[in-house]
């Protein structure tokens, strides 16, 4: 992932606020990299901006040889289903459906007959350690099962890359372990980068290199031991 000299300002009654200034970024294949900062830093809209969820407004941004600024329609949408995958903070599964089909919901588009659905999405539960819960909604699991679907979900179409929003902000201390230690063996399980925005410093302390968004720009990366 290529990020380079990305601006985005937002129109507010006292006048245009930038969140993002000029901000560049690479991130390496297979690499977890953390984004941290303080509330309304910007770091939630460059997430969006990564992910196609918001539009460019200036600079360029690159995932897996594709440009973002190029793509628009159909295209784009194929980029978030096929390229990306989502975890946010509020797991974003539908309550009517079991952790199975929330996880097959998103192989809709993917072409796959139903009965290939439905075997992915239980191997995905499976590698996620939720194979006995794939008949259960999301109001009979607890945070940290229902953000494991979520991890399910986000890989259902094999995404290059992984952007998770505060994927443990609603987690007890167990369960962030438990999740935390699924997002670090991504990279090595299912070939992919992940980048990951977070406050929690043991999260943040698990990636391979943490980045600070303070006052509209990236603060040089730190480096982990």
């Amino acid at each position: 992932m290529r990020v380079r000299d990305v601006c985005h300002t937002y129109a507010t009654d006292d006048g245009p606020l930038t969140v993002l200034d000029s901000v560049s970024l690479d991130v390496a294949p297979r690499e977890i990299v953390a984004i941290t900062g303080p509330s309304g830093a910007g770091k939630t809209t460059l997430l969006s901006l990564i992910g196609g969820l918001e539009s460019l407004q200036a600079g360029s941004i690159e995932v897996a040889d594709l440009s973002l600024g190029s793509l628009s329609g159909d295209a784009l949408a194929a980029y978030r289903r096929t390229t990306v995958g989502f975890v946010f903070q509020d797991y974003g599964l539908l309550g009517t459906l079991t952790a199975l089909e929330n996880v097959e919901l998103a192989l809709t588009f993917a072409g796959l007959r139903a009965a290939a659905r439905r075997t992915r999405a239980r191997d995905l539960l499976d590698a996620v350690g939720l194979a006995a819960r794939a008949a259960h909604r999301p109001a009979a699991l607890s945070g940290g099962e229902c953000q494991r679907v979520a991890i399910a979900r986000a890989l259902a179409n094999g995404p290059r890359l992984v952007l998770a929003d505060e994927p443990t902000g609603n987690l007890d201390e167990h369960a962030t372990d438990r999740v935390l230690d699924l997002l670090r063996s991504l990279p090595g399980e299912h070939d992919c980068t992940v980048v990951v925005v977070t406050h929690n410093a043991n999260v943040a302390a698990s990636a391979d290199r943490v980045v600070l968004l303070a006052a509209s720009h990236l603060a040089p990366a730190e480096r982990l031991s």
